[in-house]
């Protein structure tokens, strides 16, 4: 999927700050995260940090964009040449049916960041660039699958922003409840709308 290709090359030490970020927002979330912490889990000095970045809210704003570039780049290794089954494993990586603690960990993060966007213009402008992101990225797949003949002819931009607010909504749910069945519920119903709405049948 070339709309996937990470956007920029990261560092050792900005990967390491991010990780060290993931795990301090794991830890404390987004109300008790502070670069003291962070420093912490990176095992240096808050120094290290303001060396890369000037405040919090402009770290996490490249944690982000990191979250996203290490997303796209697992789904780019794992898609092939099938735009049926890339389309079905990108939905799955967005929402797994049967997500592990790490997957619930990360959706439990990012809902909690995307909370912030709300009142806060940096976050909003990252944000949107994420959903842009994925939007193309299965608006890639769809496209790919009619020039194919595998999808029916569809607006592949209409097709893209279903599936993603659907997954988003899923998602915000799993995290936000206790729910257990809706997500797979959703998935359930997604696949019937892909089916209707791109399968050639004979």
């Amino acid at each position: 999927m070339a709309a996937d290709a990470p956007e920029r090359d990261w560092s050792a030490a900005e990967a390491e700050i991010m990780e060290a970020t993931y795990r301090a927002l794991l830890e404390h979330g987004y109300a008790g995260l502070s670069i003291s912490r962070i420093a912490a889990e990176l095992g240096k000095s808050k120094a290290a940090i303001y060396y890369h970045y000037d405040a919090k809210d402009e770290l996490l704003a490249t944690f982000l964009e990191f979250a996203v570039d290490r997303f796209e780049a697992t789904v780019a290794t794992e898609t092939g040449d099938e735009p049926t089954a890339d389309l079905e494993h990108v939905i799955e990586k967005l929402l797994p049916l049967q997500p592990d603690e790490e997957q619930r960990q990360l959706q439990a993060v990012l809902v909690e960041l995307r909370s912030q966007a709300v009142t806060n213009e940096v976050f909003r402008e990252q944000f949107t660039r994420i959903d842009d992101r994925l939007a193309a990225a299965i608006r890639d797949i769809v496209g790919r699958g009619i020039d194919e003949g595998t999808f029916r002819d569809v607006d592949p931009s209409r097709v893209a922003e279903h599936v993603l607010a659907t997954v988003n909504g899923a998602m915000y749910a799993r995290a936000t409840t206790d729910r257990e069945s809706a997500a797979a519920a959703t998935r359930v119903s997604l696949a019937s709308y892909i089916d209707s709405e791109l399968r050639r049948h004979p």
